[in-house]
């Protein structure tokens, strides 16, 4: 049995991670403590990666030193982590001096063989702060969008990757000065040069190694497109310093030497616990015949794990232990956009360790909804309902009811069940519960995490249905024996499920086993003695005697609870924050006044159909024109006329993403509704003045998951005027605002109940004629 060494991908450490962010590390959490249970000796490495222009940025812009704003934020990161439960071997950090050592070492062999060139280039110069920029200390003109403050190595606002050369108007981030272009040389990694090396190994480790599909497509596309020489300094001051003469003062680009902190931070465990770092090095990162290595990453880090990072490893000449299994998995959106570090839009470790929203709760949605094949969607509404339907009605169902009855009715004592039925464990229904265990078990040993995690709710599920179906509250008294036999089986169902659950909840797998008298250890390395459960107890009926205790895992999340969470975390961390700080600053009441006011009945929120009235101008347009945008696959850009008050023509432009819906035959000269109030916005550079509405439900054609896939009907106004308002039966219209923003739009929820289209129970009128659906009778509208 190989040992296994599982990594995560090191989050930067300049800013705080969302959910996006910690998909990572807790789905490496998860392997190993599945690999733990099942007795591989294992072995988890994480930290934050350290160097590099953002960080020296950052720094720069707060008036302190790198290393302070590194400890700063590795506090924040180890914090977060710790809250959510994840069991590193070691969480460290890339700014050490093993890291120093074993970059430096790895980069001197790659030379020495022949894999580093030198290059002359043309970079920004800034005569004032007497520095060549790197890319994020140039500000500029987007080329492509026009925004004012673009970086140069992308644009923020419409997502395009630039070159600083491209950016208009360029200027120094730090004093504002105009650069001019000079000489400088760098050094490059010769990819070319390792490329036959790494194809042979990337077509057997690939397949070897069930590595991602996702892994597999771009790791291709890399080789096909052709690898390029690529450099690896930087003019940066914080980083590690390259040893070659002339290049004295410059550092390594930090995708040269982050994914080398995985291999430092390992040998920096071993510094702490064997005092000799490199053997213990040795032991995990070159013994590639005893040690398997599993990756855990998002999709945009793919290509510095299947070929950047191989191929220094492979240059350096020695023996490393190489990528086994790699885990990339998609993007997880959040609410009606995308996770955003660098926009703080989102949910952020530090908002969920605000929630008062339990660690396994959390954990439970995030594999639940872990974006494996596809990108997934974080909603606040989905978050809610998932929990109260699968985490507590499904499993925390289970548990209680059968639990429940033991102490009821048995006294606490699990009972034995009756020899004639039947040797224990044996028959139909453990068949089918073995056939679970051992498709869960499959699916984690290849890191099919989602997947697994759905199916063991799959047996939950089972059992549960299982407990209906034999209404053991009548079986007592009909058929004891057949009773008794239920209720053990159960009972040991249960016991599985704590197992099961144990490497994505470890809190709440504890509590289960604790109501058997049970426990998991508190060893990271689990040892099997009777008290420590383990993989090997699954589908075996012993060990269990009573039920010692029984509560109630996980609270319901009320749906005023959600609503409340979601309107907290709308917009921005810096909107949020000022928010906050406008209403600290209000100045204090008096006494007098501050009673009355607690004494004031609070006021409702005004029903969302009068809302509606007050807030949207949503009204008929006419399709007369539509292609196909050129920088993004699924968006069209539609040409709208819609006639004004006066019978005088309007045209707009909207980008709207139903390309894999709708053919353009299909919505030219169609008469749609399109909210005609919102306030315009860019989508990959095309400024996009209004919303197209259509309604959406997952009831198409079953995915490779078996789930429903996404329809989406547009909304049809008919052979309705252009310019025509849409009202709510039986309110009249009113004045709105001139613009809204997408959030007060979203704010408003738009139903689909019965195939007519609603707001708060009153139907969408055209002209008083009900807005109707065909295809999708239940639904939303977006």
């Amino acid at each position: 049995m190989k040992r296994r060494l599982i990594t995560s991908a090191l989050p930067y450490v300049n800013n705080v991670p969302h959910l996006g962010n910690l998909i990572q590390v807790l789905s490496a959490d998860v392997f190993a403590r599945f690999c733990r249970l099942r007795g591989y000796e294992t072995l988890y490495v994480c930290g934050t990666d350290e160097y590099g222009t953002a960080t020296e940025t950052r720094a720069a812009e707060e008036g302190i030193s790198p290393r302070e704003l590194c400890d700063r934020f590795w506090a924040i990161h180890n914090d977060i982590y710790s809250w959510f439960h994840i069991g590193f071997d070691k969480f460290g950090r890339t700014s050490t001096p093993i890291q120093t050592e074993v970059t430096q070492d790895i980069f001197k062999k790659l030379d020495a063989r022949g894999y580093i060139v030198e290059r002359t280039i043309e970079q920004l110069y800034c005569a004032s702060c007497k520095r060549f920029l790197a890319d994020r200390y140039v500000r500029g003109v987007c080329p492509h969008c026009g925004s004012p403050n673009a970086r140069g190595d992308q644009c923020e606002d419409c997502g395009k990757l630039l070159e600083p050369t491209e950016l208009k108007d360029p200027h120094c981030s730090s004093c504002g000065a105009t650069p001019s272009l000079e000489k400088t040389r760098h050094l490059y990694i010769d990819l070319p040069k390792i490329k036959d090396r790494l194809e042979e190994w990337i077509k057997t480790a690939s397949v070897k190694g069930f590595w991602a599909n996702n892994a597999v497509r771009m790791t291709e596309a890399w080789i096909r497109d052709g690898l390029h020489e690529r450099a690896i300094t930087r003019d940066l001051k914080w980083g590690i310093p390259v040893p070659k003469e002339g290049f004295e003062n410059k550092v390594f680009y930090v995708w040269f030497d982050a994914p080398i902190g995985y291999i430092s931070i390992t040998g920096n465990l071993g510094d702490e616990h064997t005092g000799d770092w490199r053997k213990f090095l040795d032991y995990w990162w070159k013994s590639p015949d005893e040690t398997e290595l599993f990756q855990f990453i998002g999709k945009d880090n793919i290509p510095f794990h299947t070929v950047i990072f191989p191929s220094s490893l492979l240059g350096s000449g020695d023996s490393w232990t190489m990528l086994h299994h790699m885990s990339s998995t998609e993007y997880l959106n959040y609410e009606s956009g995308k996770f955003s570090k660098s926009r703080g839009i989102g949910v952020f470790g530090t908002d969920v360790m605000e929630t008062g929203i339990p660690a396994d709760v959390w954990r439970f949605y995030i594999f639940y909804n872990r974006p494996e094949k596809s990108d997934s969607l974080f909603t606040w509404k989905d978050f809610g309902e998932k929990v109260n339907s699968e985490l507590i009605g499904n499993l925390g169902n289970l548990v209680n009811r059968t639990l429940s009855f033991v102490t009821r009715y048995y006294g606490g004592k699990i009972p034995v069940g009756a020899a004639s039925l039947g040797a224990a464990g044996s028959g139909p229904f453990w068949d089918k519960v073995r056939e679970y265990e051992k498709d869960i078990t499959e699916k984690l040993d290849r890191a099919d995490e989602r997947d697994a995690f759905r199916a063991i709710f799959e047996l939950s599920s089972f059992a549960n249905k299982t407990f209906q179906d034999a209404a053991p509250w009548k079986k007592r008294t009909e058929d004891p024996p057949s009773a008794d036999a239920l209720i053990r089986d159960l009972s040991y169902v249960v016991r599985d499920l704590a197992v099961l659950i144990q490497p994505y909840m470890p809190q709440a797998a504890e509590q289960i086993a604790s109501f058997f008298g049970l426990s998991f250890g508190k060893d990271l390395v689990y040892k099997k003695t009777p008290a420590v459960l383990s993989w090997d107890s699954i589908g075996r009926l012993e060990g269990l005697g009573e039920v010692v205790k029984s509560e109630v895992l996980f609270a319901k999340l009320e749906d005023d609870r959600i609503a409340e969470l979601r309107d907290r975390y709308s917009g921005s961390q810096k909107e949020r924050a000022e928010a906050k700080a406008a209403v600290n600053a209000e100045p204090a009441q008096s006494a007098a006044s501050s009673t009355a006011a607690q004494a004031a009945p609070e006021v409702p929120l005004e029903p969302v159909d009068l809302r509606f009235a007050k807030t949207m101008d949503l009204r008929v347009a006419k399709i007369v024109k539509i292609e196909r945008h050129p920088k993004a696959d699924k968006l069209y850009i539609e040409t709208l006329e819609i006639a004004g008050a006066d019978g005088a023509l309007e045209e707009r432009i909207i980008v709207s993403g139903l390309v894999p819906f709708y053919k353009e035959e299909e919505l030219l000269n169609k008469h749609i509704i399109v909210a005609y109030n919102l306030k315009p916005a860019k989508l990959r550079g095309i400024e996009s003045r209004g919303m197209l509405l259509a309604a959406s439900d997952h009831k198409g054609p079953p995915n490779e998951q078996g789930e429903g896939t996404e329809r989406v009907e547009v909304l049809d106004a008919g052979d309705t005027p252009t310019g025509t308002r849409v009202a709510l039966d039986g309110l009249e219209a009113r004045n709105v605002p001139e613009e809204i923003d997408i959030d007060t739009f979203f704010s408003i929820p738009i139903e689909v109940k019965d195939n007519t289209v609603a707001v708060g129970g009153r139907a969408f009128a055209l002209n008083g004629k009900p807005v109707r659906t065909v295809a999708i009778s239940q639904g939303e509208v977006h």
